[in-house]
């Protein structure tokens, strides 16, 4: 009986530490970090249209595309496919989007396409892809938004991200925004 006592003890400090104070303490940190920790934003006309630091999920034609999801996109369900190199499954999926993507980019060879724009990454919700994956895209989005591709590249090239170690990248819902500010100036110039 003492050890039931001992045990209920325990278990009720434990639950007030780890289910109250814990949380509320970090709640509290939370408040004096950058948006009061909810989040780093990105607001077009003063609406969240979504986070820069979770991957979105852009697939239609004349926008970037950026890294498939493991996860389609769920940021309350980060992961991987948990799949290794070698699984059939897997192979198989990363091929489909192989031939998926030289489909819609047919100015392209396959030994042309970075790995980063078929494989997901270890969270699913990486909100970046290489320079090389953004400028294979180029064409494509001219073509669809009647731009001329040296505005586009430019467009790519102003929003990479330098890196003093590891890869440049850019971040695809920046970019996005920024192409449709781009698309939306060349209508007015061409509408005046």
């Amino acid at each position: 009986m003492k050890n039931i006592f001992s045990i209920l003890k325990l278990t009720l400090v434990l639950l007030c530490l780890l289910a109250v104070i814990y949380p509320l303490s970090i709640y509290g940190l939370a408040q004096f970090a950058p948006n009061q920790g909810k989040g780093e934003t990105l607001s077009v006309n003063g609406k969240v249209i979504g986070y820069q630091k979770i991957g979105q999920k852009f697939n239609q034609s004349n926008y970037f595309w950026g890294r498939p999801s493991a996860v389609d996109y769920n940021a309350g369900a980060s992961g991987g496919s948990n799949k290794g190199p070698a699984n059939k499954e897997y192979l198989a999926l990363v091929q489909k989007r192989i031939d998926t993507f030289l489909l819609i980019h047919p100015y392209l060879k396959k030994s042309e396409i970075p790995s980063d724009i078929v494989t997901a990454s270890g969270s699913g919700l990486d909100p970046n892809i290489s320079q090389q994956a953004a400028l294979i895209q180029v064409k494509r989005i001219a073509k669809e938004r009647n731009l001329a591709e040296a505005k586009v590249k430019a467009l790519v090239e102003s929003k990479i991200n330098k890196a003093i170690m590891g890869p440049e990248t850019v971040n695809v819902l920046e970019l996005n925004v920024a192409l449709d500010e781009l698309s939306l100036k060349n209508t007015k110039v061409h509408t005046n």
